[in-house]
């Protein structure tokens, strides 16, 4: 049995209906699951810059520092012993005094270094962030005693700032929730002695080394008669003024004394770490 004519259009009509709100309702589908992903990405970057999350034990400026000079002391003295890669760990060093370090192991057992990467798959929270020169003999882990998760690095040849690298900054104080930044310099750099050069030759430097020059060339024109360790110096303090005043983000943290930018100056012929304005 046919449909009558007006049957069929109804079944016509009909079909186009369901059809319409079918692809809307999987348009609006589409749109809750957007909206939901978007909810859990922020959750997530709010809830690693929560200072009052108990995953994340945020040190202030002056616990972090603290914690830097302990470190290049034990590097300094030749008992590095890699603090803080594990729970297990910490309570190790809080039973074990300087005088028996040289009787016993320091090192991570399996298990523990194997608990240690673990944690960190999940989340990470470094306790400072390090601006250093990109120079293989100053690594910021190592001067200053640290292990995995503990630090968040970024280097560039000079101790430069670029945007990437202000951004990465950024990231590790709005994200992660550090609260201390150290620009890092160090004796003998050979990026402020190249460029140095360079400008007094009026020359210009091959390639892409070039944007180093032009990057410390402030320093080098600032500081005219200055020698190479006064300029490195004065190069750290140049980056350091221009992480304070940088905006959206740290300005306002720096001003409100919520973040801290200090310079640092590394000798390479006895591995000490001077901070300098600990403004």
């Amino acid at each position: 049995m046919g449909w009558p004519p007006f049957a069929s259009h109804l079944r016509i009509d009909l079909t186009s209906l369901f059809r319409r709100v079918n692809r809307r309702m999987r348009k609006r589908q589409f749109a809750f699951c957007l909206v939901a992903a978007g909810l859990l990405v922020a959750n997530e970057f709010t809830r690693a810059a929560d200072p009052s999350h108990p995953d994340q034990p945020i040190l202030a400026p002056a616990e972090a520092i603290s914690r830097l000079r302990e470190g290049n002391g034990r590097f300094t003295a030749g008992n590095p012993q890699h603090q803080h890669e594990s729970v297990d760990e910490r309570a190790y060093m809080a039973k074990n005094s300087y005088e028996n370090a040289g009787t016993i192991s320091l090192g991570l057992t399996t298990e523990q270094a194997a608990k240690r990467r673990a944690e960190l798959t999940k989340s990470q929270h470094p306790f400072a962030i390090i601006l250093s020169c990109s120079d293989s003999r100053v690594p910021p882990e190592i001067v200053f005693d640290e292990g995995l998760g503990d630090l968040f690095i970024v280097r560039l040849a000079g101790n430069v700032l670029n945007d990437e690298g202000l951004g990465s900054i950024e990231y590790g104080v709005d994200i992660l929730g550090a609260r201390l930044i150290v620009v890092l310099g160090h004796q003998s750099c050979g990026a402020v002695d190249a460029a140095m050069k360079t400008i007094a030759a009026k020359r210009k430097a091959p390639g892409h080394i070039q944007s180093l020059v032009t990057a410390i060339e402030p320093v080098v024109q600032a500081t005219p008669k200055g020698d190479l360790e006064t300029t490195i110096k004065a190069n750290v303090k140049h980056v350091v003024d221009a992480l304070r005043s940088s905006t959206p983000i740290l300005k306002a943290r720096v001003d409100s004394g919520d973040v801290q930018v200090i310079g640092g100056y590394y000798m390479l012929d006895t591995g000490t770490v001077t901070f300098l304005d600990g403004r």
